[in-house]
Formats: C-alpha cells, sequence, structure tokens
C-alpha cells in the first residue's frame, strides 16, 4: 500500500465517521423545507450546504472502488466542515436550530 493508498482511506474513514446519516435519511432531509432554509446561497440559489448533501448522498452510494481523486477531496470537506461546526455548538436545546439544520446538511445529526 502507497501512502497515497493509505491517505485515501483514512479519508474515506474520517467521512464515514463525521457522515451519521443513511444516504436515504438525507436525501429524505434535503426536501424538507428546514433544509432549504440555512446556509449561504447566492442570488437565492442553492446553498453550499444543501449542494453538498446532494453530493454526499452520491457519495454514499459510490462503491469505494469507484471513488475518484474529486469524490475523496468532496470526502475531505464534509469531514472538516462537520469538524469546525461541532465546535461551534450553541448551548441549550439545539433540535430545532439553524446549527443542526446546517450540520444535517453536510449529512451529521447531532442529536
Amino acid at each position: 500500500m502507497t501512502k497515497q493508498d493509505g491517505d485515501r482511506d483514512q479519508s474515506i474513514k474520517d467521512f464515514k465517521e463525521a457522515v451519521n446519516m443513511t444516504a436515504g435519511k438525507l436525501e429524505k432531509w434535503l426536501e424538507s423545507g428546514e433544509s432549504k432554509s440555512v446556509g449561504q446561497s447566492k442570488n437565492g440559489s442553492e446553498s453550499v450546504g444543501h449542494a453538498s448533501g446532494r453530493r454526499i448522498v452520491e457519495l454514499l452510494r459510490t462503491k469505494k472502488g469507484d471513488l475518484d481523486d474529486d469524490d475523496i477531496a468532496h470526502m475531505r470537506k464534509v469531514t472538516g466542515y462537520v469538524h469546525r461546526h461541532l465546535e461551534q455548538r450553541p448551548e441549550g436545546d439545539v433540535t430545532d436550530t439553524p446549527w443542526r439544520y446546517s450540520l444535517m446538511n453536510w449529512g451529521h445529526d447531532p442529536l
């Protein structure tokens, strides 16, 4: 195994730990109004997190051997986002908060 293979395998492992929603659950979530209500977007277009969520659904349904370099790069981006966002957890009940909804768009439900 080369170092690059090891990095790739670690990136996939980290992604699977960060993304705790199934493809089906995430897909259903992305259809909700709450999902569409959060995130950064330009001129009313789809938010970055929502678009990422759709890509995550595809990644979750892709066989490991079929993942390309762009897929691995997005997995790393998702892992980084989830870890950074978890550090910003607000106090109190987060059940119905933009913070949780944003994380869920990236495939992670903190609850």
